[in-house]
């Protein structure tokens, strides 16, 4: 399967045939309607890159006619999906594949509605079960307050990156929302920040916190102004070269410091989401408090936060299991430990150096 770097290298136009009843072309046609319907440039362009693997793939096949496409040639891609590798030698995920194919069967639905086609190929076609896995880490309050410390704040820069990583903490905001900030989103005074067109193109309004507030205000006194170059169009955070970051600027930025503060955990922009949420769930916070934080339409996305809050969990289990506490008893003499042959029998099974450990017996 062609190399997933190389796609996103070259225009649609590029790889594949786009002339009037190809493949291409009403890929195009498809992608241009996503656009006069309002959906995202972010949307606009995940699609594309789903599309193009399909028409790529069916390209290298000799095929690039609709006509052409049928339930059979689909089964063939969703095996092609399943077994590529990647460059480093994995598979695709299955979040991935889902993502292609379901983007597959949005495509010839619009066909059909357009009457381009009489019949759907993907009516048939079965998804993938989509994986609902845990986040990879999750950071204690103890490890947030570590890495927030990194930066140097009496530089620039360090201010302003504890800046960001205090909003980022603070709001759970996605990295594509905090460099898309603008300095009007926020307002110090009512403690809040204003995320406009985030996912699924819907503003929201979240609590930034009096700590975050303060170092926010500071960073827009002290520090903004000489990043700021005329005429200033209201970037929040800004770079040494004047420009508003990029989300892989800023991901990379909030990866450099979580790495420094050595504490065993890896992540960028998305490891300070899982962790205000699952900080809030585990203080108290309802779950819809949460999911207006995060911006999520369906709070069945946010109940994920549930299986790993587990400080609640913990303290149920203590209050309610019969073997969660252990009965300490008194360490036995020597003349008690050599005991009867049963009981050297009943010793023998104990693993070396556990005679400390025994006397903790639970209770039954």
């Amino acid at each position: 399967m062609t190399d997933k770097r190389t796609l996103h290298a070259k225009r649609l136009e590029d790889l594949v045939p786009v002339e009037p009843g190809t493949l291409g072309f009403f890929i195009r046609q498809y992608l241009s309607q996503l656009a006069v319907r309002g959906y995202s440039a972010h949307s606009i362009r995940s699609r594309l890159i789903h599309l193009r693997y399909l028409a790529v793939w069916a390209n290298e096949r000799d095929i690039s006619r609709l006509e052409d496409i049928t339930p059979e040639l689909l089964e063939r891609y969703q095996r092609t999906l399943f077994h590529a590798r990647k460059a480093n030698g994995k598979p695709l995920t299955f979040r991935f594949q889902y993502d292609c194919l379901a983007d597959v069967r949005r495509f010839f639905k619009w066909l059909l509605r357009q009457h381009v086609i009489q019949a759907n190929p993907t009516d048939f076609l079965d998804l993938p079960r989509q994986e609902r896995r845990l986040p990879k880490a999750i950071l204690t309050a103890q490890e947030a307050e570590k890495v927030l410390a990194q930066p140097k704040v009496i530089t620039r820069d360090g201010l302003r990156d504890r800046a960001i990583l205090e909003t980022l903490y603070a709001t759970g905001i996605r990295r594509q929302e905090i460099v898309s900030l603008r300095v009007h989103d926020i307002d110090i005074e009512a403690g809040s920040l204003t995320v406009r067109q985030g996912k699924g193109k819907k503003d929201r309004m979240v609590p930034l916190g009096e700590r975050a507030a303060a170092w926010l205000e500071k960073y827009l006194e002290d520090v903004r102004p000489s990043f700021v170059r005329e005429p200033d169009e209201g970037w929040l955070f800004l770079t040494r070269l004047h420009q508003p970051y990029t989300p892989q600027a800023v991901a990379k930025l909030v990866h450099r410091y979580i790495d420094a503060a050595e504490i065993g955990k890896s992540g960028a922009c998305h490891l300070f989401r899982h962790t205000m949420a699952t900080l809030m769930l585990e203080g108290g916070a309802e779950l819809r408090f949460i999911q207006a934080m995060l911006g999520h339409a369906d709070i069945s996305t946010t109940q994920i936060y549930t299986r790993v809050a587990i400080r609640q969990l913990k303290e149920v289990h203590a209050r309610t299991h019969p073997g969660a506490h252990l009965e300490r008893k008194p360490v036995p003499s020597s003349e008690e430990v050599e005991g009867s042959p049963a009981d050297d029998a009943e010793r023998s099974e104990l693993p070396p150096s556990s005679l400390a450990a025994a006397v903790a017996d639970p209770k039954v």
